[in-house]
């Protein structure tokens, strides 16, 4: 059966691309000229989401995530292009995988990740990683503790989530291997510690971004006003502890907990096997191998930040972390502690010269599955944008504006939750959301703050929720999990999330108080946690 899904869905993209190349062969030259230079139909209109949902129902059907994506590209390229055949090739190819790679701030997140896996590889080879996993062993005793210990580092590295999800998936793994949690239930912790906690930290470069977006002068203390009604980060966290000290599992997420349980962590194939391999385990690695590095790293990268913020030419700590790169930042931070890294196991006697150049191009090679999944992402993110997806938001948004008002933050919330899904950008969901509720409500009106805090609790929600999102993929990374595995497993809990969250909105759009909507809200999810372990004692 599950061969003949595959063959039919292969069968069904071979019709679908035999007849859209048909009719651009068959056109006359004058026919091909008129086609390039037309404006596409499709602009501006619900066809501007189509390309994601096409890649992200391929994905789930198919459990394979690169040619989804590709399919998914390439139908956007021909909605953009008018089905003009050249046109489109050229989009595919010049404007959209090269232009994505050439990128300025995306090479720079691409030599991060590169420069973490090697980090992340020499870790391994000198034997932090297993020292850490010895320690744990002792120190933490049982998978609840080592849950929450992955938890608590997540929201202590809440400087950048590309950042928090590398670090904290090298740094736990050991001790989630050690005590039998499944590599999805790892990569649902890194990502639920990510974004959400990104989103309610000041000092952060998605504080940075939100004060970029808003009006001048007033966006930080727009992002801290803006805290109490984030729902969803906040029930996030909430929800995550909960399911833990309840020990309470579902939907997809059971079944892999339950096979990891038997020692099988993955329910599938690793498609980090060759990084794992290099791990040394001969019992000589000292703890200081790992934990020096990562604080080392943890420092240069918020140096890295503040320095492209101006604050070593006179700008003060917060304004600095507001016009920062985290890009350059989190390259700079990263390429100083690696060389630190390995002077460091070199004189320590921890590994030859020769040794720490081989893990330099291995470490590389392990974050290959990333950085591909992280270009496809980039790309369709861009056509769909190109294709006009945040004017058809901003009209809807507009137009529900007046009639629906008490409504509109859970309107809002709802809206940006489904761009955020299908772009797989919070920061570019946020990033347009937040000015349009700057031009409906004027900033002294109550609701303005609880739409502004909509806007980037659905951007953060449907982030969480998406395969394409840059977050999700270095949450699988990080995890060193299969992609569509944490994807499909960590899905039901952020929907449930999701759910609790918009209600809540609905409660804060009558009662915009923080001291009355967030208890509200609390209770909500505490109600949630309740019927979720009542349902699972009766399955279990």
């Amino acid at each position: 059966m599950h061969k003949n899904v595959k063959l039919l869905i292969f069968g069904c993209l071979l019709t679908v691309a035999a007849l859209i190349c048909v009719p651009c062969f068959a056109e006359g030259a004058e026919e091909i000229a008129e086609a390039a230079e037309a404006v596409s139909p499709f602009l501006n209109s619900f066809w501007a989401l189509i390309p994601p949902i096409i890649a992200i129902v391929l994905a789930l059907i198919t459990k394979e995530v690169y040619s989804s994506l590709f399919v998914g590209i390439a139908a956007g390229a021909l909605l953009l292009n008018n089905f003009h055949l050249e046109n489109t090739m050229n989009r595919l190819f010049t404007g959209g995988f090269i232009a994505s790679v050439t990128d300025a701030y995306n090479e720079g997140i691409l030599v991060f990740l590169v420069l973490l896996g090697m980090m992340v590889s020499l870790m391994n080879k000198a034997g932090g990683s297993a020292a850490f996993g010895r320690w744990a062993q002792t120190h933490i005793k049982t998978r609840v503790g080592a849950q929450l210990a992955t938890i608590l580092l997540g929201v202590l590295i809440f400087i950048d989530d590309y950042f928090n999800c590398l670090t904290v998936g090298s740094v736990m793994r050991p001790v989630t291997d050690k005590h039998k949690i499944s590599r999805a239930k790892l990569a649902y912790l890194i990502d639920a510690t990510a974004a959400p906690v990104c989103i309610i930290a000041p000092i952060s470069s998605w504080a940075a971004a939100v004060a970029a977006f808003a009006d001048d002068g007033v966006g930080l203390k727009l992002f801290i006003s803006a805290i109490p009604f984030n729902f969803y980060a906040l029930l996030t966290i909430v929800m995550m502890v909960g399911m833990v000290l309840l020990k309470k599992e579902y939907g997809p997420m059971k079944r892999f907990e339950v096979n990891a349980s038997k020692g099988d962590l993955f329910s599938g194939k690793n498609p980090y096997a060759t990084a794992e391999a290099e791990e040394k385990d001969d019992g000589k690695g000292s703890l200081l191998y790992l934990i020096l590095p990562v604080i080392v790293l943890i420092v240069c990268c918020t140096l890295g930040m503040l320095y492209t913020g101006g604050f070593f030419s006179g700008e003060n700590f917060i304004t600095a972390f507001s016009n920062s790169d985290a890009s350059i930042g989190l390259m700079l931070g990263s390429f100083f502690a690696i060389v630190f890294t390995a002077l460091y196991y070199l004189f320590a006697g921890a590994m030859k010269w020769n040794d720490i150049m081989e893990c330099l191009p291995n470490g590389f090679k392990a974050m290959v599955p990333a950085i591909l999944i992280l270009i496809f992402a980039w790309t369709l993110k861009d056509i769909t944008i190109e294709l006009g997806a945040k004017t058809y938001v901003h009209d809807i948004v507009l137009g529900s504006a007046g009639s629906f008002q008490k409504f509109l933050p859970a309107i809002i919330f709802a809206i940006a939750c489904l761009l955020s899904f299908a772009t797989g950008t919070s920061w570019g969901t946020f990033g347009m959301l937040i000015p349009i509720v700057q031009s409906v409500f004027p900033m002294d009106n109550p609701l303005a703050i609880v739409c502004i805090s909509a806007c980037m609790a659905g951007a953060v929600c449907g982030d969480h929720c998406s395969p394409i999102s840059d977050t999700t993929i270095m949450s699988s990374a990080g995890a060193q999990c299969d992609h569509v595995n944490h994807v499909n497993t960590q899905l039901p809990y952020a929907v449930t999330c999701a759910g609790v969250s918009f209600v809540a909105y609905i409660v804060a759009g009558f009662i915009p108080n923080a001291w009355i909507a967030l208890p509200i809200a609390l209770a909500l999810m505490a109600l949630t946690l309740v019927i979720i372990n009542a349902a699972t004692k009766k399955t279990a």
